[in-house]
């Protein structure tokens, strides 16, 4: 397969394997390689709740995980815990209480938020303990090590990169900038 078939298929949402919120007609798609440990990818969390409640249906957004083992050592089982959660339909729930609770993502804790969201214990201690969805996790860092990333949060609006070091403004720039050149198509 070669490179530009693979980074097609990166940028095209696939609601079998993604996390997506927002309409698949949506005229700006938003993809996030993230971290539920790390401290800017939090930060990206409460704007990007912002700006979906800002552009309405016209933004859809993708949540792709991107564990930085080596920074944070709790990242990969938590992704791995909202795996287990999406499984049981609360995917976005179970997003919103690990952003919630960063400096909390121990096995001990990841099963009390399993709790507060009534999922199926044994059925997520089973997968848990299986480790069920960690090849998913693992694919979803294959992507984003094609893309070349290196950290988090990482961001691309309608395929394209957009950098956001310099402050989450750029993000808010950038979809404007898309829905512009998609209007005047």
């Amino acid at each position: 397969m070669t490179a530009n078939l693979i980074s097609d298929r990166i940028f095209k949402p696939d609601d079998a394997i993604d996390h997506i919120r927002g309409p698949a007609a949506a005229r700006v798609t938003v993809i996030e390689y993230g971290d539920f440990e790390c401290a800017s990818c939090g930060q990206a969390h409460s704007a990007m709740k912002i700006m979906l409640a800002h552009f309405g249906r016209q933004v859809r957004f993708v949540y792709r995980h991107f564990p930085q083992r080596a920074a944070h050592p709790h990242a990969e089982l938590a992704a791995e815990a909202s795996e287990a959660a999406a499984a049981q339909g609360k995917f976005w729930a179970f997003y919103d209480l690990l952003f919630d609770h960063q400096q909390h993502l121990e096995d001990k804790h990841l099963l009390g938020y399993a709790n507060q969201l009534g999922l199926d214990i044994p059925r997520y201690q089973n997968e848990m303990n299986d480790h069920v969805y960690l090849q998913r996790v693992q694919e979803h860092m294959a992507g984003g090590q094609h893309l070349g990333l290196r950290s988090t949060p990482a961001f691309y609006v309608n395929g394209t990169v957009t950098d956001v070091s310099f402050g989450l403004h750029r993000l808010h720039e950038a979809i404007d900038r898309a829905l512009l050149a998609d209007g005047a198509g």
